[in-house]
């Protein structure tokens, strides 16, 4: 799991302690270096082409370029970072 979805899924004061625990159980993804400065470039590149471009978006999406995985979201201002970086996003119907 992407260590930003973690603490947003955390930050649910309804979220039962069977569901947090199971959630603290999933193995993290590690944080690679330059990270922070590709995700901070990332961001700036859908920023210029006048996109929404939120901070936690921008590090989710790193995370998934980073470790070469798919996004699973229903949120689909993530198409703006799959468009600019080129990674593969899923949005169910």
């Amino acid at each position: 799991m992407v260590p930003v979805v973690l603490t947003e899924m955390l930050s649910d004061p309804k979220l039962s302690p069977e569901i947090s625990q199971t959630l603290l159980d999933l193995p993290l993804l590690e944080i690679k270096l330059g990270y922070w400065q590709r995700a901070g470039a990332l961001r700036a590149k859908v920023l210029a082409h006048h996109r929404n471009a939120r901070l936690g978006d921008a590090l989710i999406a790193q995370s998934c370029i980073d470790h070469g995985i798919a996004l699973l979201t229903r949120d689909r201002d993530f198409r703006a970072f799959a468009e600019a970086a080129a990674f593969d996003l899923v949005i169910p119907d």
